[in-house]
């Protein structure tokens, strides 16, 4: 398995992001969807991961930095094929990482409230984030969950 930046141009990543984004529409009203598309993601404060298994790919993710000490995850995605193989626990240490090589103080998300949302917000417990309040621009939203992360 190999994770590496991407440019979002194979068409097997666009794929799986219109997937992402009608995956998350089906479980979130419209003035409640936070997924980037193409264009939002190609934008210079978002690094983005792309996790490769030879020619096949196996999932994304990336961080926007929203300041020079505090990063967002966006886009977390494992393809359909590869659900439960730990593609998306290999990205988050993988985005820790590099959060901790930025010398961030904080990173933090936004996740949907609806039971389909369950297994990516146990994801990020596992992985220490905590509930917390609205951050940057986001405001309070019933369907939203914000959770955030120390790093060392």
């Amino acid at each position: 398995m190999i994770i590496r930046i991407d440019d979002l141009t194979n068409p097997q990543i666009i794929a799986l992001l219109q997937e992402h984004l009608r995956s998350v529409a089906l479980h979130s009203p419209p003035g409640s969807i936070h997924a980037l598309d193409l264009p939002a993601l190609r934008r210079p404060e978002i690094t983005f991961w792309t996790v490769w298994q030879n020619d096949e790919l196996m999932g994304c993710g990336a961080i926007k930095e929203l300041d020079p000490r505090h990063g967002e995850i966006k886009s977390m995605r494992t393809a359909s094929a590869h659900l439960h193989k730990g593609i998306a626990s290999s990205l988050m240490r993988h985005m820790l990482e590099e959060a901790n090589r930025r010398s961030y103080r904080r990173l933090s998300l936004e996740t949907g409230s609806a039971p389909a949302f369950a297994p990516a917000r146990k994801l990020y417990e596992r992985f220490g984030f905590t509930p917390c309040g609205p951050f940057a621009d986001y405001v309070d939203d019933p369907h939203s969950v914000f959770m955030t992360r120390t790093i060392r």
